[in-house]
């Protein structure tokens, strides 16, 4: 958190200085600051309604993605969808993923990454199962309230949905998220001043299997992890057999963004309309930009790939800069799959960065595929931030990403339910919205007047 002096408004200085105070001395995160706001980010009835029906409308979308995925692995007719979501994958992860007793079984947090665009739209940049982020957020969300604010999911909502959703769970974190091990045990602390009964915070890299025994365990820990983990066979195994608990499951299919891509396929429209609800195809339709797997396999000669006219993706090699408004990024299974790390702007990129970056995504595909999306710029928005001489309040020009927190109302429940939002305040010149230095975070809160 970076904390400049201020010495303007007393209802601004009365904000920072609760911020500055009931914040934790050594931060949320480890070696990550961002920019403080005495106000909450507000957002009006619309956009509130939208992310309220988005909870239910992904959780459909990732029953439907199971359940395509596990047709795959018996009926010839949606085998291609299977092959492809295990392309890069060991073959026991593959197999834990299908194993009978997590059929069904859901994550029990899902947050979204939404950009919001222009007139309050949100453009969905993927699906995260098991997200950093839910600490601060409920940090903030108890301290904004105090200051008044009305935050969405009230003051206790982060920490009453991951209580239900987590019951009894201990937090299995690894050295991959360890910037993120200062808000865990933060909550779990929290949990237990409530009367909840303390989790323990576990680093994977040192527990023993056996001491992992009889635990319910919340797994912060990314799947392409494992390897590095001690004994994490041992105690996938143990899961697998009902020994211990573990949440989000092993379903490694379940955690790429390739589903995205795969909503707007040809040959799953049909699949797509069958499976869900039309309120909720409708609701995806609105927020899941277009988008196609970076497939090298040649097409039939009469073929072209949908939306972009072309019958060999190399073909877009050579596009203009405006042709290029394009995004390729890896779709999971990866250390590169999170912090932005395989992300190339199209328009951003010379013609040889962006061949480069095409031929690297095309060569990768038998060892993770990437994913292209249209790229959407995020609605450029206002909000007061401390100036960086820390003698004024500056209205700060702003692109916002927002993180909607979903929790199961139950641990194992299908229903999730709002907790909180975190929003992502970052600079008006960047086009990759992620938690930064010079960006602000915040909780969102109801709009005045709404």
């Amino acid at each position: 958190m970076i904390v400049p002096e201020f010495h303007d408004s007393a209802e601004a200085r009365r904000r920072l200085d609760l911020l500055i105070e009931e914040l934790p001395e050594g931060g949320m995160f480890t070696g990550k600051q961002w920019v403080i706001s005495p106000w909450a980010m507000p957002l009006g009835a619309r956009l509130i309604e939208q992310l309220e029906a988005m909870g239910p409308a992904l959780r459909a979308f990732q029953q439907a993605c199971e359940e395509l995925y596990l047709r795959g692995v018996s009926e010839e007719r949606w085998r291609w969808v299977t092959e492809l979501l295990d392309l890069g994958k060991p073959a026991d992860l593959v197999r834990w993923g299908r194993h009978p007793r997590w059929r069904g079984v859901l994550p029990g947090v899902l947050r979204p990454d939404f950009l919001l665009a222009a007139d309050d739209r949100l453009i969905l940049t993927e699906i995260d199962s098991v997200p950093g982020g839910i600490g601060v957020t409920a940090r903030l969300a108890q301290l904004h309230a105090r200051l008044g604010d009305l935050i969405l999911g009230g003051e206790r909502g982060m920490l009453e949905g991951f209580a239900r959703a987590f019951h009894g769970h201990d937090i299995l974190i690894s050295a991959e998220a360890a910037d993120y091990a200062p808000e865990m045990i933060w909550l779990a602390d929290q949990l237990a001043r409530e009367g909840q009964a303390k989790p323990e915070v576990l680093r994977a890299e040192c527990v023993a299997a056996d001491d992992l025994r009889g635990r319910s365990l919340y797994r912060f820990v990314e799947l392409f992890d494992l390897p590095n983990l001690k004994d994490s066979q041992q105690w996938l195994a143990m899961a697998g057999e009902g020994v211990l608990r573990l949440d989000a499951a092993p379903k490694a299919f379940l955690e790429e963004k390739l589903w995205l891509a795969l909503f707007h396929s040809p040959a799953l429209t049909s699949y797509w309309r069958e499976a869900l609800s039309a309120e909720h195809h409708w609701r995806l339709s609105e927020v899941i930009p277009q988008g196609w797997v970076l497939d090298p396999s040649p097409l039939g000669e009469q073929q072209q790939w949908p939306g972009l006219a072309v019958h060999d993706l190399m073909e877009i090699a050579d596009w203009g800069r405006r042709q290029r408004e394009l995004v390729i990024k890896i779709s999971g299974y990866s250390p590169l799959a999170w912090g932005a790390r395989s992300v190339s702007i199209g328009h951003d990129l010379s013609p040889p960065q962006w061949r480069s970056a095409l031929e690297g995504a095309l060569g990768h595909f038998k060892q993770g595929p990437f994913v292209m999306q249209r790229f959407h710029r995020a609605a450029l928005l206002e909000h007061p931030a401390m100036a960086p001489d820390g003698t004024t309040l500056l209205s700060k020009q702003v692109r916002t990403r927002l993180c909607p927190y979903y929790f199961a109302q139950a641990p194992g429940a299908t229903e999730v339910k709002l907790g909180g939002v975190l929003a992502t305040l970052c600079p008006a010149d960047k086009k990759i919205l992620h938690g930064m230095r010079d960006a602000m975070l915040l909780p969102c809160s109801v709009a005045e007047g709404q």
